[in-house]
C-alpha cells in the first residue's frame, strides 16, 4: 500500500471514530471481516446461499446465485477458506457517504489472501497465474493454491438503524467471474 493510502484510511478511521462511532476499531474490524469471510466463502463453495441473507445485500445475493450455479466443481471448491488458511488481510479502500435522503453509511473493502486446496488447473481461465505452495516430504506432498478476494462491507450510521455491516461486494478474482 502507497504511503498516501495509508494516511487516507487512517484518517478516515479517525473520522469514523469522531462522527459515527467512538468504539470503532479497525482491529477488531478486520477479525470480524475475517470471521464474515470465512463463513461466507464456505457457504458460497456449498451452494448455501439461502443461508446468506442476513450477511449479504439482496443484490450481491441475486448475482451470486447466478454465477456460484454456473461455477465448475474446482472453482466452487477454490471458493471455500478456513479462517487459519487466510494468510494476509489489508483494507482496500474506505468510504464515508450520505444518500440523497441524508442517510450515512461507511464501507470498507477488505483484500484476503488465502490458501486452498482445490484442485485447480495450473493456469485458471484468463491467463493469471496461481501461486503454489507444495507442503510436505516427496512422498506426502500437499499442493495448495494462494487465491485472493476482496469482500466490500457497508453499515448505516443513521440513528436508529440496526449496527450490523453488510457485505456488498463480493469479488474472487478468476473465479467467481
Amino acid at each position: 500500500t502507497s504511503p498516501f493510502a495509508w494516511l487516507r484510511t487512517r484518517f478516515y478511521y479517525l473520522l469514523i471514530r469522531l462522527y459515527f462511532d467512538q468504539e470503532f476499531s479497525i482491529e477488531e474490524f478486520t477479525r470480524g471481516a475475517k470471521q464474515a469471510f470465512s463463513v461466507v466463502s464456505k457457504l458460497l463453495s456449498q451452494r448455501k446461499l439461502d443461508l446468506l441473507e442476513e450477511l449479504v445485500s439482496a443484490e450481491v445475493l441475486q448475482v451470486l446465485k447466478e454465477k456460484v450455479s454456473l461455477l465448475p466443481d474446482s472453482h466452487r471448491d477454490a471458493l471455500a477458506a478456513d479462517i487459519d488458511s487466510i494468510m494476509y488481510t489489508t483494507e482496500g479502500d474506505v468510504r464515508i457517504y450520505y444518500d440523497d435522503d441524508g442517510i450515512k453509511f461507511v464501507s470498507i473493502l477488505m483484500c484476503f489472501w488465502y490458501l486452498n486446496g482445490a484442485n485447480l488447473p495450473d493456469e485458471v481461465p484468463g491467463e493469471a497465474k496461481v501461486f503454489q505452495i507444495v507442503f510436505g516430504d516427496e512422498n506426502t506432498k500437499e499442493k495448495k493454491h494462494l487465491l485472493t478476494a476482496n469482500y466490500e462491507f457497508q453499515r448505516e450510521f443513521t440513528e436508529g438503524a440496526k449496527p450490523d455491516w453488510t457485505i456488498t461486494r463480493i469479488e474472487h478474482p478468476r473465479l467467481l467471474e
